[in-house]
């Protein structure tokens, strides 16, 4: 049983030509998948298939997760500056008619999971770039999903933040496991939060290969100093730099 599918999707946009594929990806449930590869190799338009805010031109892109069990954070919060936090995560619940009240008790759980306790009345302007990708992930999270789609979401982040929100969001999937498809450009973050890494080719994207990541999730203390870790890291980097000089 899959989560969510792509079987041999092909995306071809006006005067770009193709962007994508034939590319497969086949997630079981409660998964953790790393998508990494070049800029311009189709991460994202993959990502965009598997949300259902795109069709393909060619293949079948398939979800069993019903409506709302799918939530998507994108690399910029995008949250709305008017709202305050608790307003902003409790926004998909009030937009799929679950009273106020209710939506922002579920907010508040939700915030108070991503260590924003005590900020529910802060507005994004007074949030660092780090809170307010919690705010992101809480609101993403609200509707307990049972598939989280991460397009690099830590992208514009300092590197102590970028580790501590991998390690929030690997304590987030221990607690509901929702099947998780992230797109990097960092391979030690693939490596670290992934249960399996696929490496894309350059654009139009395909599969160049898949590298399993067999230590347990979420990740032991100090396993970014193990030997393991950078074993696969370097695998990873060499299966990228092999899929460029094809």
């Amino acid at each position: 049983m899959s989560v969510a599918a792509l079987d041999a999707v092909e995306v071809d946009y006006p005067r770009r030509g193709r962007a994508l594929g034939p590319f497969s990806l086949k997630l079981a449930p409660g998964e953790i998948v790393a998508l990494v590869g070049p800029s311009g190799c189709g991460k994202s338009t993959a990502m965009r298939l598997l949300a259902g805010l795109e069709r393909p031109t060619r293949g079948e892109a398939a979800r069993a997760a019903g409506r709302g069990e799918t939530a998507v954070v994108f690399q910029a919060p995008t949250l709305a500056p008017w709202l305050s936090a608790r307003a902003n995560a409790a926004l998909p619940l009030e937009l799929a008619g679950v009273q106020r009240d209710e939506a922002a008790r579920r907010a508040d759980v939700a915030l108070s999971r991503v260590g924003l306790a005590g900020a529910e009345t802060a507005r994004p302007a007074q949030l660092s770039g780090g809170m307010a990708m919690r705010v992101s992930l809480a609101r993403a999270l609200v509707t307990g999903p049972k598939l989280l789609l991460l397009d690099e979401p830590f992208a514009a982040l300092d590197e102590i933040t970028r580790r501590a929100l991998a390690d929030d969001v690997l304590a987030l999937w221990a607690a509901s496991r929702p099947a998780i498809v992230f797109v990097t450009h960092n391979v030690e973050e693939a490596v670290y939060m992934a249960s399996r890494v696929v490496v894309m080719t350059p654009g139009p994207g395909r599969t160049a290969c898949e590298i399993a990541i067999g230590a347990p999730l979420p990740r032991p203390p100090g396993f970014r100093t193990t030997a393991d870790f950078r074993a696969r890291a370097e695998e990873v980097s060499r299966a990228l730099a092999e899929a460029g000089a094809r």
